[in-house]
C-alpha cells in the first residue's frame, strides 16, 4: 500500500496494491489507522485501482476508516474501484 499526504489540502491519499483479504486487511488498518492519527487529514481517499480482490473483510476495513475519520470531523472517499471489489459492495 502506498501512502500520501497532501499538507495543503489536508489530503491523505492510500493506493492499495493488493488483494484485500481477511489476513491482508489487518495489515492495511494497522498502517490506515496509523497514519491516519498521524496526519489528522480533512479527507481521506481510498484509491482501488490496483486491486484485484476484495472480501467482506476489505468492506469492514473500509467502514472502520471511515468512522475513524468521521469522528475527526474528515470525509472518505472511495475511487477507482474496479469491477471486483463493487461486486462485494
Amino acid at each position: 500500500m502506498e501512502v500520501k499526504y497532501y499538507e495543503n489540502k489536508r489530503l491523505l491519499l492510500f493506493k492499495i496494491t493488493e488483494e484485500i483479504d481477511e489476513f491482508k486487511v489487518k495489515e492495511i488498518r494497522r498502517r490506515a489507522d496509523y497514519e491516519i492519527e498521524r496526519f489528522m487529514p480533512k479527507r481521506v481517499v481510498f484509491d482501488f485501482d490496483s486491486v484485484t480482490f476484495m472480501d467482506s473483510a476489505g468492506i469492514g476495513m473500509v467502514i472502520g476508516r471511515y468512522k475513524q475519520v468521521a469522528m475527526l470531523g474528515g470525509k472518505t472517499e472511495l475511487t477507482n474501484l474496479t469491477r471486483k471489489c463493487k461486486k462485494n459492495l
